[in-house]
């Protein structure tokens, strides 16, 4: 399948750290897992060309998964506004679309990832897919969907240290413990689904801002780690504490300072030689 897109980087996207599953092929395509099926994507100037085990619903998934629908120069044009001098940095970060991924997953996967590398964290979520996920041949290679909740509601800590998460398997039997009662998260406003993501055991606000911003598309929620606290603080010439930065940042770019954070870490991470 070919889908038309504009303004849009792939590799940015897809590459930018948000996604534990994702493996870049020798022909420069990138093959996925999403929450139902596998999919193969490789970009050729304006279009992407996708392949799939499931072709139901692809091009649709597609656009969401990618948040190919979204206007990004129109949210551009408005942080720009926000702040002027923050236009180069998006110049810079021209394509970069936040991934929208599965909700559930992204809860397993953001606790697994507290004080862990990527590595790390992708073998352990593989391991658990490999468990617990169903099986999918696709392109001659088999691969594992994340497991469904029903999987795995009824798995105890002894279960999860086969994954080597060490601490994080209470973490995530208690999340387990709690997951129905956050279904309607959907509902709630930002502030009120991050207080309610927060009773659960070892998800902090960085964790909790993770899991809202890439498994339920909250563009005004922003993780702030260390980096990011001071690039702010460096770049702003203000105060290098959380509360301080939290601030600063919602106040400066509003409903938009999770794309915004987004923008300055990809900038750092993956443009910015003189990182500061």
């Amino acid at each position: 399948m070919e889908i038309e897109v504009a303004d849009f980087d792939l590799r940015s996207s897809i590459m930018s750290g948000a996604c534990f599953r994702v493996y870049e092929e020798g022909d420069g395509s990138f093959t996925n897992i999403l929450n139902d099926r596998v999919i193969n994507i490789k970009q050729i100037g304006n279009k992407l060309i996708v392949k799939s085990n499931k072709k139901d619903n692809l091009k649709k998934t597609i656009m969401n998964y990618f948040d190919l629908d979204r206007d990004y120069n129109k949210i551009n044009n408005e942080i720009i506004n926000y702040d002027i001098e923050f236009k180069n940095i998006i110049n810079k970060c021209h394509g970069y679309h936040i991934l929208n991924q599965d909700s559930f997953e992204m809860c397993i996967s953001y606790i697994i990832s507290q004080n862990n590398n990527v590595k790390r964290i992708s073998s352990s979520i593989n391991k658990l897919c490999e468990l617990y996920g169903e099986k999918i041949l696709f392109e001659g290679k088999c691969y594992y969907l994340f497991p469904k909740y029903e999987n795995i509601k009824d798995l105890k800590e002894e279960d999860f240290s086969k994954l080597k998460v060490g601490f994080r398997s209470k973490y995530l039997v208690d999340f387990l413990s709690k997951y129905e009662e956050l279904l309607d998260l959907n509902t709630f406003k930002t502030q009120e689904a991050f207080n309610k993501l927060l009773t659960v055991k070892g998800i902090g606000p960085k964790v909790a801002s993770c899991i809202l911003l890439f498994g339920y598309k909250r563009l005004d929620v922003f993780p702030i780690d260390t980096w990011v606290k001071k690039f702010v603080s460096t770049r702003y010439n203000i105060k290098n504490d959380y509360k301080t930065i939290t601030k600063f940042t919602s106040e400066r770019f509003k409903e938009y300072t999770g794309l915004a954070i987004q923008y300055m870490y990809h900038y750092n991470r993956n443009i910015n030689k003189d990182r500061v």
